[in-house]
């Protein structure tokens, strides 16, 4: 440069610096991690390189090279890991490692502070991983070229204390050096033998050679010395090859956790994976994993490691949402087409047929192998439903080609049992007679277990299923039978029993005692109801709202209010039992003084009562504790 450009110094963004300051002070265990997570960023950064390589190709110049080298100095107690990758420019340093916590700090601590551990092993999967370097280093220095003819080097050093600088620098090639200033009692990470170790165990199929320098004895005598001469060189110790390419006989259960490891960050082995490979009109290799819990960005904005797609083993993007629906974004792994060009973009993926044939394969190759784990690990079956049962539910209502598969891989609690249970299951335990499969939606399985509305239905004992997912209802319209059965939700105004003669003359019989009440309950209740029927459902309550075709239950309109959504109340049905002695002494009351004020307050009491087990809120709360109060004293001054 022309002109000397000076050091510049800044301060870390207040979540950078408590991270750093947790990292160093109380993050203890697994601190070997560090050079996973160094490698993995540099393997990033040569990925990057290449991608753009393929419209910019003189990004590669004269150094056409893609590796990583680590390079340990005994006498200078450091450790270099470097790459030829895309490299960084000035801003970039700056953004990337000091100043944005764009990358997941905050929801690292987070984590950390909610779950009261200790342990540093997935700062990877929050982006962050680049500084695990202080678990073993008390200063850290990068310099680094950003891919380019004309590009400057840049030096950025930081003791993490709060500040950074970064000033000018001389690197003779594109790429990026990090040199760790080892901590006096984290010398180790100098010894050749860890170092492979490491590397084996946590970077062996990272998809660029890894080369670690080391020494070697000649032949030679030095004349001076009378020693044989030692020299240095660089010797690769990974396989870096596409282990998804790699036939399954050569692929042990541990390879296949370890390369989950590395590509996800993830420092559990996953819950269950499919290899499979594809030959005919498109070509393409797949690898897919279910995590063992859920990943924290699974459902951010800005997701990250989803599903990686290469073409003909080069890395083209992360997180390919156009070979995996938005239901299944909890799956990790890669995908490897022969077939698309090595410069797809986004616009090419969402209108190509290879892409909807790859997307419609890793579906199904990831329902078949959730339902073998159903089928053969039930109870890891039930640990993956917990952490991903809600995602996989909205299947039912995007997905119309995978509601059959989907139906058989929900799980629901229910009426007859604790726990979980199938939608096969239930269906082999359906009563003589019973024509469909009854559900029950609400907030949870406590508040539905009493509610008015499943009284017949458990009278004939019939079993209920309990949807209390925010997503069920929409899941449970969207799979609308199953097994040729029909699901009906017990909140609906049409539940379709099927009532015997002697029931329905009974029926019949009731509206017809009961028609001038529900017609004057209909009239105090206009503004409120659609319409006053009696019931053939209730048997110990005295009164409950139904919905009428088309309306959403109150836990619903409810989930949508509180998240600003516009949810209109759909006037209810409100049901009457002729037999409750309530609705019988308001029958009489009503013969008396059809007018009667106290009658109409009972109207209005059954209602809000009906309201709130309904689990919707009292626009007036405190008049309906008055009316309550009031009532009661009645009551009791007749008693």
């Amino acid at each position: 440069m022309s002109v000397e450009t000076p050091r510049e110094t800044h301060s870390f963004q207040a979540e950078i610096n408590q991270l750093l300051h947790l990292v160093i002070n109380s993050l203890y265990s697994h601190k070997e991690i560090f050079l996973r997570e160094l490698v993995s960023n540099a393997s990033d950064a040569l990925d990057k390189l290449r991608f753009r390589a393929i419209t910019e190709p003189e990004l590669l110049g004269e150094q056409s090279a893609l590796e990583i080298h680590i390079l340990p100095d005994a006498e200078k107690g450091t450790l270099t890991i470097e790459d030829t990758g895309v490299g960084m420019t000035h801003d970039e340093l700056v953004k990337n490692l000091g100043t944005i916590a764009h990358s997941g700090s905050r929801e690292f601590l987070e984590m950390l502070s909610q779950r009261g551990q200790k342990d540093v092993s997935l700062i990877g999967q929050f982006g962050v991983g680049f500084y695990s370097a202080y678990l073993v280093a008390d200063r850290v220095e990068v310099v680094s070229r950003a891919a380019g003819a004309d590009s400057q080097a840049w030096r950025w050093t930081s003791e993490a204390k709060g500040t950074f600088t970064v000033e000018p620098a001389e690197r003779a090639t594109r790429g990026t050096a990090v040199t760790l200033h080892l901590k006096e009692d984290q010398k180790e990470f100098l010894d050749e033998w860890r170092l492979r170790q490491l590397i084996t165990q946590y970077s062996d199929y990272v998809g660029h050679p890894i080369q670690i320098q080391v020494k070697k004895t000649t032949d030679v005598i030095d004349p001076q010395t009378g020693q044989k001469t030692v020299t240095t060189a660089l010797e690769t110790v990974n396989k870096a090859s596409a282990l998804w390419q790699r036939p399954k006989s050569e692929l042990t259960d541990e390879k296949y956790q370890e390369f989950y490891k590395q590509l996800t960050h993830d420092f559990e082995p996953p819950l269950t994976w499919t290899h499979f490979k594809t030959d005919g009109n498109q070509q393409f290799t797949g690898l897919l994993f279910v995590p063992k819990r859920k990943p924290f960005d699974m459902d951010a904005a800005s997701k990250r490691r989803g599903v990686r797609l290469f073409v003909k083993r080069v890395f083209i993007m992360d997180d390919c949402e156009e070979i995996l629906p938005p239901w299944l974004r909890f799956v990790r792994g890669v995908v490897d087409s022969d077939d698309l060009p090595l410069n797809v973009s986004r616009e090419l993926l969402q209108d190509s047929a290879v892409v909807r044939s790859i997307r419609k394969h890793v579906i199904k190759k990831t329902l078949d192998q959730l339902e073998k784990l159903a089928k053969d690990k039930p109870e890891d079956y039930l640990t993956f439903w917990k952490n991903f049962g809600v995602t996989l539910k909205e299947g039912l209502a995007a997905d119309s080609e995978q509601r059959e598969k989907l139906g058989s891989l929900v799980r629901y609690e229910s009426s007859s049992q604790e726990g979980l249970t199938s939608l096969a299951d239930y269906v082999s335990r359906m009563k003589e007679g019973q024509q469909a499969i009854y559900y029950a939606y609400g907030e949870s399985r406590k508040a539905l277990e009493g509610s008015p509305h499943l009284e017949t239905l458990t009278k004939r004992g019939y079993e209920v299923l309990f949807m209390t997912d925010p997503v069920d209802e929409w899941a449970a319209q969207g799979l609308s039978e199953f097994a040729d059965k029909p699901l009906v939700s017990a909140l609906q105004a049409d539940l379709k029993i099927q009532a015997t003669d002697e029931e329905k003359k009974q029926q019949e019989e009731h509206a017809k005692g009961l028609g001038p009440l529900t017609e004057r309950m209909k009239e105090v209740l206009k503004e409120s109801v659609r319409e006053v029927r009696v019931s053939d459902r209730l048997t110990d309550s005295p009164v409950c709202l139904v919905l009428p075709e088309g309306g959403s239950p109150a836990f619903l309109e409810r989930l949508l209010k509180e998240n600003g959504r516009n949810a209109p109340r759909a006037k209810r049905i409100l049901e009457v039992n002729p037999t409750h002695p309530v609705v019988e002494h308001l029958r009489k009351l009503h013969e008396r003084d059809a007018s009667s004020e106290r009658l109409t307050e009972w109207i209005e009491m059954l209602h809000d009562q009906a309201l709130l087990t309904e689990g919707s809120g009292l626009e007036d709360p405190n008049r309906f504790a008055r009316r309550m109060t009031a009532l009661l004293t009645q009551v009791a001054a007749q008693a």
